[in-house]
């Protein structure tokens, strides 16, 4: 699922050979460390498929005058169009607002139209921009601010 959902978010905007190493960095190891290290990870289950998750924690940018973050949010793309995404969304929203991180960031590269429109649909206001550096590319990425619940 997190191959295949990568790939569809990013195929075309971060270059190929980069692309291939991000995905292939996150193998079963990644996912049994980033579980026992406390990670918090929510996985969409359904119909016993898993259709997608997110992980989500302190906002890692202190600059940055909100509480949470949600790091990664994505679904399988059989199951993209259909509201799960908000529901997903707001569920990771609901699990920082529980531990008392009541506003919420999330950074989206600027090339990926699909994010930026979910993003901007479910209230979120840019609020600051950066770059990322993927190889000998540069691509620019948004955070969205999203106030308390």
């Amino acid at each position: 699922m997190h191959d295949a959902a990568w790939q569809e978010a990013y195929r075309g905007i971060i270059p190929g050979r980069a692309l291939d190493a991000m995905i292939n960095r996150r193998g079963p190891a990644w996912w049994l460390s980033a579980i026992r290290s406390g990670s918090r990870l929510l996985v969409l289950e359904f119909d016993s498929h898993i259709a997608g998750y997110a992980s989500h924690g302190r906002n890692r940018v202190a600059a940055i005058p909100y509480a949470g973050e949600i790091f990664e949010l994505y679904l399988a793309p059989e199951y993209q169009g259909v509201g799960l995404g908000e529901r997903l969304f707001q569920a990771a929203r609901d699990d920082l607002a529980a531990k008392g991180y009541l506003s919420t960031i999330v950074w989206a590269l600027s090339d990926n139209e699909r994010a930026i429109r979910f993003y901007r649909r479910m209230g979120g206001v840019e609020v600051w921009r950066a770059t990322e550096q993927f190889d000998n590319d540069t691509r620019d990425r948004v955070a969205f601010g999203f106030a308390a619940n």
